[in-house]
């Protein structure tokens, strides 16, 4: 009897990688940017979009203030309910994420939409992960 196995992790890209800047907007306008995530392995992946946890920013703000380099904080944190990680689309101050979740076959790919609707004054921050688990 003869057995055989191949393991491997997770392949894949993301384009563009960080950060995305919507620029100077005039309030009350909208832009949209897009995100390509391509699978570049042999196996299907699940992916999910979602803010940032709170235990993370928090990490980032200290280690800001301490003089390393690292990504700025979003200036405000908000929850959210596990249920919206199942949603088409995932609402954060300004910005809409389309679709959140889903699934990629192998040498497949997803076009993400990154909205952002200039709805006040002042400047809108949010951080991002993008989970990326086997099927």
């Amino acid at each position: 009897v003869r057995v055989s196995a191949t393991a491997e992790y997770s392949k894949y890209s993301i384009e563009p990688a960080s950060p995305i800047d919507f620029g100077a907007m005039a309030k009350g306008t909208k832009k949209s940017q897009t995100v390509l995530l391509e699978n570049k392995g042999t196996l299907s992946f699940k992916f999910r979009i979602r803010q940032a946890p709170e235990l993370a920013s928090a990490l980032e703000s200290k280690s800001s203030k301490e003089g390393e380099s690292a990504p700025s904080a979003p200036k405000r944190s908000m929850r959210r309910k596990l249920s919206s990680s199942t949603q088409a689309r995932l609402n954060l101050g300004m910005f809409t994420v389309s679709p959140c979740s889903g699934s990629i076959r192998p040498w497949g790919q997803q076009k993400i939409t990154v909205e952002c609707l200039a709805r006040q004054e002042g400047t809108c921050e949010e951080q991002l992960y993008i989970d990326i688990t086997g099927t």
